[in-house]
């Protein structure tokens, strides 16, 4: 097991400069493959069950997928609950599967905002096992305030495993409003065993709360959506059972990180590609600012911007050196059918998916900004159309159906 280490901020900011201004696969290929995968699930999973959606609108990679697996539960032995970040594993190492999936938990058994400590791994044939758990005995250690896992979950090259934390003090149960105390957090890397090596706090890293990452064997490019830049400064005054006021204080940082076979990743630099997103506490979900993020052609960086409902781009995000001058990038869309967008990814053919947090739905977006098409994941929970349930989500290998977590049931389930 390697040694704990604690990045120290770097002493030099980056240097100024510019801002940051596929065939088709057939149907019944991909069907073939899809039902592959759940006979799959059904081998360990024990009890899996399908249900059948409302019919993607025409159109895209949505109209090919029908119906949702329902997985086995993301709660652990310790009862962890609100499965947020979602990985996939394309390489075994260490307890790590290829073709298995990650997925992080936010709150405790209690169900108190902020204060998940467990990682739990999806096998290929469904068996649910525990990855990680992330005890701290101080709050003045390595990550500033305490462990409360996010959105923000990658899985670099050589199994190591970035995940990021957004802690609070519980403050009772979750029905009396947002826990008193929110931390700055950190980023931590984990080991393809699911220990704790290293992390990164400071700097721009404040309130890490989704992340994606490009990566080959030698370097790794980590983009990080940041939430608690003036928000709870913005909260004088506010109860604790009311949304925060909102700021425009919400950044993404891209961070560089040098990757190596046999030690831990080294942050070689950090530079805010973007600035001004939206962005406030929250009774319910405990911060609301920009949250998924994904890479596209080009080094275009797509941002679901979850107060304003839209899908942003920040163009060039991988060789830009300094902040993109237009605050909250420049609008993709702002179509109807986004309500509160929070996990996304890219199909194989490069459209934008988002989930809803307000009703239950996946959109499909073009990268020049129509709606492709809709569908309905979930449309149960707790409070009408599946509101509050999706958060992460990833196109499984090969493009066969889409890995999102439900919220309501802590199940990570399959749309195919």
């Amino acid at each position: 097991m390697a040694l704990l280490r604690t990045r120290t901020r770097p002493d030099t900011d980056p240097p100024a400069g510019a801002p940051c201004i596929p065939q088709k696969r057939q149907r019944r290929a991909r069907r073939r493959a899809v039902l592959g995968t759940v006979a799959l699930l059904g081998t360990g999973a024990g009890v899996l069950s399908t249900r059948a959606l409302a019919q993607a609108s025409p159109g895209g990679y949505l109209s090919q997928l029908q119906n949702v697996v329902v997985g086995a539960s993301t709660v652990p032995a310790n009862g962890d609950v609100n499965p947020y970040g979602v990985a996939d594993v394309t390489q075994s190492t260490g307890t790590l599967v290829a073709g298995g999936v990650l997925v992080s938990n936010v709150n405790d058994e209690a169900n108190a905002q902020g204060t998940g400590t467990t990682i739990v791994e999806q096998l290929p044939d469904g068996t649910m096992t525990p990855f990680a758990q992330i005890v701290q005995a101080s709050p003045t250690g390595p990550c500033p305030g305490g462990i409360g896992l996010t959105t923000a979950l990658s899985v670099l090259p050589g199994g190591w495993v970035v995940v990021g934390s957004l802690p609070t003090t519980a403050g009772g149960p979750a029905d009396e409003g947002t826990p008193a105390g929110i931390g700055a957090g950190c980023l931590m890397v984990l080991d393809s065993s699911g220990n704790l090596v290293e992390t990164w706090a400071g700097g721009p890293i404040n309130g890490p709360w989704d992340m994606t990452a490009v990566a080959d064997g030698h370097h790794a490019e980590l983009f990080v959506s940041n939430v608690l830049n003036g928000t709870v400064a913005a909260d004088a005054g506010v109860p604790a059972d009311q949304p925060g006021n909102v700021v425009d204080g919400g950044t993404v940082v891209r961070i560089g990180v040098a990757l190596s076979a046999h030690h831990a990743p080294v942050l070689q630099s950090e530079t805010v590609v973007a600035r001004g997103f939206a962005e406030r506490t929250d009774p319910d979900a405990l911060v609301v600012g920009p949250t998924g993020l994904a890479m596209g052609q080009h080094g275009a960086l797509y941002v679901a911007d979850t107060v304003n409902s839209r899908i942003a781009v920040v163009p060039d995000a991988l060789g830009c050196s300094d902040a993109l001058g237009k605050p909250g990038g420049f609008t993709v869309s702002e179509a109807s059918v986004l309500d509160a967008p929070l996990g996304m990814a890219l199909t194989p053919d490069g459209d934008i998916l988002t989930v809803n947090g307000g009703n239950g739905q996946i959109v499909e977006t073009a990268p020049w900004g129509q709606t492709v098409a809709t569908a309905t994941l979930d449309d149960s929970g707790p409070a009408p159309g599946g509101a509050g349930d999706l958060f992460g989500l990833a196109v499984a290998p090969g493009g066969r159906g889409i890995w999102f977590v439900d919220d309501g049931t802590n199940t990570l389930d399959l749309f195919f």
